[in-house]
C-alpha cells in the first residue's frame, strides 16, 4: 500500500476502509500501467498533474498556457457575444472539413502504396455536446485503414474526464479497427484505462508493427511532449529496425527535430489547433507552440522527415473557430512514381 500513496493524494483515492483496506480498481489500473511504462515515469506523469494541472506561466515548452487560464476563457465569451460573433464562432467549430494529404515515402514498402491513415487530433469531446454528433456525420463519409488520434480528449485540463470518455465511447462506435492514439496535454494519465477499455491502443512512448501482404511498417507515439514534457524516443523508437519506414504520433510538432534525427519518416500532430481564431487568410493570433509557424498547421517538412499537424477536429478553451475551421485528415502513404 506504500507505493500507492505516490499515486494519490488522500482526498483522491477511492478506497473502502475497513479491517482489511480494498484497494480501489483505478490504483489496480494504475499499477498494471506501471509495469507497462515504468515507475518513473509514472510518477512522474501523476506529480506533474497535481503539481502543475492549472499553472499559467512557466512549466512545459511554453512560457504561458491560455488553456489553463480560465478566468480569461469567461472574458473571451462575453466579448464575443457583445460584439454579435458568437454564435458565428460556434458554427464554425462544428463545421469539421475533410482534408487529404498526399504522403509520398521513398522506402515505403509496394504492399502500402495507397495505405490510408485517419487523422483525428484534439477531439476536446466534452468541450460542446454537438462535437461528437459532427465527428460522426464526417467518418461516415471516408473510408481508411486505420484510425490515429493525437491527444486530448478532454476540454480541461484537469479535474473530472468521465464526460469526455462517455463522448469518445460513442464516436468510438463509428471508428474502423484498428484505432491507435496518444495522450495531449489535456489528457491525464488515469484516462489510460478508460480509453483503452474502448478498443483505442494507447502508444505511450511505445511502437507496434502495421502489417499489410506480409510487409510491415512502424506506428510509435510519445507521451505529450508539450506541458508533461515526458515523450521519451528511445522508448518508443526501441524496436523500430533503422531502415524500416515508420510514422510518429507526437501530440505537439514541437519535438520535430528529434523525431527527424531519430530516423521517422512521416510525424503526426496536433496541439496548436492552427491558432482556432485567426485573422482573415488564417493567420494565427497564437499557437501556443515552441515551433516555427510553418510547422503549426497543415504538411510541412524538416530534412528527410515529412509532416502535418492538424488544426484539430474540436476546440479548446472557447468553443468557437474564426478562419480555421476544424478538420479530420486522410493522410494517403505513396511509394515513389516508378518504383
Amino acid at each position: 500500500m506504500k507505493r500507492a500513496r505516490h499515486y494519490f493524494r488522500e482526498s483522491d483515492a477511492p478506497v473502502k476502509r475497513s479491517a482489511n483496506v480494498v484497494v480501489s480498481q483505478e490504483i489496480i489500473e494504475l499499477k498494471r500501467l506501471e509495469k507497462r511504462i515504468g515507475r518513473v515515469h509514472l510518477q512522474q506523469r501523476i506529480g506533474i498533474e497535481a503539481d502543475y494541472a492549472t499553472q499559467v506561466f512557466g512549466r512545459g515548452r511554453t512560457f504561458f498556457h491560455i488553456e489553463n487560464w480560465y478566468s480569461i476563457h469567461t472574458l473571451i465569451r462575453l466579448v464575443l457575444r457583445c460584439t454579435g460573433l458568437y454564435g458565428r464562432g460556434l458554427r464554425n467549430a462544428a463545421n469539421l472539413q475533410i482534408r487529404h494529404n498526399e504522403v509520398v515515402i521513398p522506402h515505403l514498402p509496394d504492399k502500402f502504396d495507397g495505405f490510408t491513415v485517419l487523422h483525428l487530433s484534439d477531439l476536446h469531446l466534452d468541450m460542446n455536446a454537438a462535437y461528437p454528433a459532427a465527428l460522426i456525420e464526417r467518418l461516415a463519409q471516408v473510408d481508411y485503414d486505420i484510425c490515429v488520434i493525437t491527444g486530448d480528449f478532454r476540454a480541461k485540463t484537469y479535474g473530472p474526464y468521465e464526460a469526455a470518455i462517455t463522448a469518445l465511447a460513442q464516436v468510438r462506435r463509428h471508428l474502423h479497427q484498428p484505432v491507435y492514439a496518444i495522450l495531449g496535454n489535456h489528457d491525464s494519465i488515469r484516462m489510460v484505462s478508460g480509453i483503452e477499455a474502448l478498443g483505442i491502443h494507447l502508444l505511450i512512448n511505445e511502437s507496434v508493427m502495421l502489417e499489410r501482404n506480409g510487409t510491415f511498417i512502424h506506428l510509435a507515439g510519445i507521451d505529450d511532449p508539450h506541458y508533461f514534457q515526458v515523450d521519451n524516443f528511445d522508448k518508443a523508437a526501441q524496436h523500430i529496425p533503422s531502415d524500416a519506414t515508420a510514422i510518429l504520433l507526437s501530440h505537439s510538432p514541437e519535438p520535430y527535430r528529434l523525431a527527424a534525427h531519430a530516423g521517422f519518416d512521416l510525424m503526426l500532430s496536433g496541439h496548436t489547433h492552427g491558432g482556432q481564431i485567426c485573422l482573415p487568410g488564417g493567420i494565427a493570433l497564437m499557437t501556443n507552440a515552441a515551433c516555427p509557424r510553418p510547422f503549426c498547421k497543415g504538411a510541412w517538412r524538416y530534412h528527410a522527415m515529412q509532416g502535418y499537424t492538424s488544426v484539430g477536429s474540436g476546440s479548446s478553451v472557447v468553443g468557437v473557430r474564426f478562419n480555421c475551421l476544424p478538420e479530420i485528415t486522410l493522410h494517403h502513404l505513396r511509394t515513389p512514381p516508378g518504383q
